[in-house]
C-alpha cells in the first residue's frame, strides 16, 4: 500500500501508557503521532485513583525510605509466587523509579510519596505515589497538556482498525476509522500499541478469565482488546491472559472506589447478615471473589469516624462525603438496622475483632489488628460490590516493550504497553500489587516509547 504521508512513531491509545510513551519518544527526538479513539482522552486511566508504585524515587529518598528496584522485584516475584516473567518484572521494577522521576523533573508531574498508604498487600516498602486531592482523570489531562507543550500531535476520534505489514511482520502503516465510518491510512517506522486491555470485551473475558465473567466491569468500554487482536494477527504471542485486577470495594450504587485506606486504618467487611467472611488485608485484588460469593454479590464496609477522618484526604473519600453515601449510626444495633443486618451477629462480629485486637492474636478470619484497631463508637457503613477493574494479560513483550512471537523473537518494529501488553501480575488476580496498573503504564510506556524512537531512527538511517 502506498501512503500519502508517513510518521516516524505512531502510538495508538491516549491513556496513561500511550501518553507517557509519546512523551518518551518525543524526548528521544522522534516525531510522534498519537491516535485517540475518543473525542477526548478518558479511558480506564480516568476511572482510577491515579496512584502508582515506584521504587527508588527522589520522593522516597526525601522521606528517608530505603527502597530500590531489586526490592520491588523481590516483592513482585513473592506476590506472584514466581509465576511472572522475571525479565519483564526486573525491567519494570528497576525502571519505575526513573520513569516517575523523569515525569516529575522533565515534565512537572506533581506526584509525591503518599506517606499515608501503608506498605501492605504485598508491598514491603512505602512506595505508593500520587497527586494529593486529584484522580487519574486529572493526571491524564496533565499528561495531554504536556503532549501539546512538547509538540506531539494528537489525533482524536481516530480508531485504529488495521495494521499494514509485510511478510516479516514489520508494520509499514496503519489504517484508522473515523466516527462516520470513513477510513484513512498513513505510514510509520514504528508503532506502539497502547489501546488498553480487554475487560470491556465480554467474549474475551469469558474465554480468558471465566472466574470474573459475571463480575461488574468498572472500566472504560473502549478496552475491547483491539490492540491485542491486531498484534496476534501479526504473529504475536499472548501471555498471562487470566491475569486481572479485581476489587471488592466498589460502592453501590455510587460506583466510586472505596480506597483501601479504609481497610488499612481498621475497617472491615461484613455480609448482609452482619458476618465477616474474609481477611480483608490478605489480598487487595482477590478479595473480589469472597465479596461476589456473598448473598446478592454485595457486602458492607464498616468503619468509624476515626477511620473516615484518616482517609479524608483521598479524592474518592471526598466524593463519597459530598454524596452523603454512608449509612451512619451511634450504636451497633442502630447500624445493623440501617443496613438490614442482624444486630446480634453484627455485635458478635465487632466483639470478636476487638477481642483479637486486645489479645494481639489473629481473629477468626486470620487478620491481625496490630496496625489499627477495629471500628468503634459512631459507626459508618457503605454498601459494596465486587468488580473487574482491568485485565493484566496481553501481548508478550520484553523489557523494552517490544512485542514477541511464540519463539521469543521480536516483531521488528512493534511495541506494546499498558493494558495491551502483559503485565507482572502472574496468571490470575491474586498476583496484583496495589497501584501496579499505573506503574506499568508509566514505566513500560516510557520504555516502549524510547525503544520505538530508536527503532524509527534506525529505520531512517538505514
Amino acid at each position: 500500500m502506498a501512503f500519502d504521508y508517513s510518521i516516524p512513531v505512531v502510538i495508538a491509545g491516549g491513556g496513561a501508557a500511550g501518553a507517557v510513551a509519546a512523551l518518551a519518544a518525543r524526548d528521544a527526538g522522534a516525531d510522534v503521532l498519537l491516535l485517540e479513539q475518543d473525542a477526548a482522552p478518558f479511558g480506564t486511566t480516568s476511572m482510577s485513583q491515579g496512584l502508582l508504585c515506584a521504587a527508588g524515587t527522589a520522593a522516597q529518598k526525601q522521606h528517608g525510605v530505603q527502597d530500590d528496584g531489586e526490592t520491588l522485584f523481590a516483592d513482585i516475584m513473592a506476590k506472584t509466587g514466581g509465576r511472572t516473567d522475571p525479565v519483564l518484572a526486573r525491567a519494570l521494577a528497576h525502571g519505575s523509579g526513573p520513569a516517575l522521576d523523569w515525569l516529575v523533573t522533565a515534565h512537572g508531574l506533581p506526584y509525591t510519596l503518599d506517606t499515608r498508604f501503608k506498605p501492605a498487600f504485598g508491598h514491603s516498602r512505602l512506595r505508593v505515589h500520587g497527586w494529593p486531592g486529584h484522580s487519574g482523570g486529572d493526571m491524564l489531562q496533565f499528561l495531554h497538556r504536556r503532549l501539546a507543550d512538547t509538540g506531539v500531535d494528537v489525533l482524536p476520534q481516530a480508531r485504529l482498525v488495521e495494521l499494514v505489514h509485510g511478510d516479516d511482520g514489520r508494520v509499514a502503516g496503519v489504517v484508522i476509522q473515523r466516527p462516520d465510518g470513513s477510513r484513512e491510512s498513513f505510514g510509520c517506522d514504528s508503532l506502539v500499541l497502547a489501546t488498553g486491555g480487554f475487560a470491556g470485551n465480554h467474549a474475551m473475558v469469558r474465554t480468558h478469565i471465566p472466574d470474573a465473567a459475571d463480575a461488574h466491569y468498572h472500566g472504560h468500554e473502549g478496552s475491547d482488546g483491539l490492540g491485542i487482536r491486531l498484534g496476534v494477527g501479526l504473529g504475536a504471542a499472548l501471555a498471562d491472559m487470566g491475569a486481572y485486577q479485581g476489587y471488592g470495594m466498589l460502592t453501590d450504587p455510587q460506583g466510586i472506589t472505596l480506597p483501601p485506606g479504609f481497610i488499612l486504618e481498621g475497617g472491615l467487611l461484613v455480609n448482609a447478615d452482619g458476618d465477616r467472611f474474609a481477611n480483608e488485608t490478605a489480598d487487595i485484588s482477590a478479595i473480589v471473589h469472597p465479596v461476589l460469593a456473598q448473598p446478592g454479590g454485595r457486602a458492607w464496609a464498616i468503619f468509624d469516624e476515626r477511620i473516615e477522618q484518616a482517609c479524608a484526604h483521598i479524592h474518592e473519600s471526598a466524593q463519597l462525603r459530598e454524596l452523603n453515601a454512608a449509612r451512619a449510626a451511634d450504636s451497633i444495633a442502630a447500624l445493623a438496622t440501617a443496613i438490614g443486618a442482624d444486630p446480634a451477629r453484627l455485635e458478635a462480629t465487632l466483639t470478636e475483632a476487638w477481642a483479637a485486637h486486645r489479645a494481639s492474636r489473629p481473629d477468626a478470619q486470620g487478620r491481625t489488628w496490630t496496625e489499627a484497631p477495629p471500628p468503634a463508637g459512631a459507626l459508618r457503613a457503605l454498601r459494596l460490590r465486587g468488580a473487574l477493574y482491568h485485565t493484566q494479560g496481553g501481548l508478550r513483550i520484553n523489557g523494552d516493550g517490544a512485542v514477541l512471537r511464540e519463539d521469543g523473537s521480536k516483531l521488528p518494529n512493534l511495541f506494546a504497553c499498558g493494558g495491551a501488553a502483559r503485565s507482572v501480575s502472574g496468571p490470575s488476580c491474586w498476583g496484583y500489587l496495589p497501584a501496579m496498573g499505573i506503574c506499568t503504564a508509566f514505566t513500560l510506556g516510557r520504555l516502549a516509547g524510547m525503544a520505538a524512537a530508536r527503532a524509527a531512527m534506525a529505520s531512517f538511517q538505514s
